[in-house]
């Protein structure tokens, strides 16, 4: 009898200790809590919408950038240029009163003038002019174009400039054929009179000294300038368009293109 409890002892305590030392199964997680823990992924039509919103702000931006007239500049090359996207959008079309700003009194941007006779020709694709440059003619400088030599030191490959004239049209040269120095008498590209928009024509206009050269003009071409026209015709063109370049130079006041 002794030995049958013994053994019933035996057996419920193994029970106990068995229980005891069990590990519980671990709980179901609460899919709500599983659902706030994990990362959110952005689907791929979202996250590619987003790209495009933020490249088309940044489009914009540059878009708008290129037409803000500049009053600051990038130094390059001990230069004051205008900035690039600028200069881009000004050289692929023709902009007459914007040039009048730019060669306006006070601005930074660095001046050259012209050593040598020269085609005038666009790198860019835009207008240019069909009168040449001349010798100690006065133009802006834009743009620095290094020379592509593909890696190579090539001797007397020095690239050269992109540079806006009097006239609103770019000219791309070769560094040889600009420099800094300012000479006695600048040259300068005739302004395009029937290209200004009205309220710069009529800012001219109003100008007690160019005011009156600008109707002598009108009645002695009679609205003609280029063909058959007098020598009286030509000499009041040359003196209203030094005219005007001289009310730009030394400070006239015209509206913002």
């Amino acid at each position: 009898m002794r030995s049958v409890q013994s053994s019933i002892a035996l057996v419920m305590m193994g029970f106990f200790v068995a229980c005891g030392g069990a590990t519980p199964a671990p709980a179901e997680p609460d899919p709500a809590e599983a659902e706030a823990a994990a990362p959110v992924e952005k689907a791929g039509g979202e996250a590619a919408a987003e790209a495009g919103e933020k490249d088309g702000k940044e489009g914009d931006a540059a878009a708008e950038a290129s037409r803000q007239i500049p009053t600051t500049c990038e130094q390059q090359d001990n230069m004051c240029l205008p900035p690039v996207a600028f200069v881009k959008r000004l050289c692929s079309g023709f902009y007459p009163d914007v040039a009048l700003t730019l060669f306006a009194k006070g601005t930074p941007f660095t001046r050259g003038y012209l050593t040598r006779d020269t085609e005038a020709w666009n790198a860019s694709g835009g207008s240019s002019s069909n009168d040449k440059l001349l010798f100690d003619e006065e133009v802006l400088i834009l743009s620095r174009r290094k020379a592509d030599t593909g890696g190579m030191v090539v001797s007397g490959a020095g690239g050269g400039y992109d540079v806006l004239r009097w006239d609103g049209t770019c000219a791309s040269l070769m560094t040889e054929e600009v420099r800094q120095h300012v000479p006695p008498k600048p040259k300068f590209a005739p302004i395009p009179w029937k290209s200004l928009d009205q309220k710069t024509r009529d800012a001219f206009q109003a100008d007690e000294k160019v005011g009156p050269l600008i109707a002598e003009r009108r009645r002695e071409c009679k609205g003609a300038t280029m063909g058959a026209v007098s020598a009286k015709c030509e000499k009041v063109d040359k003196q209203m368009s030094a005219a005007l370049i001289e009310y730009v130079r030394s400070g006239g006041t015209l509206p913002t293109p």
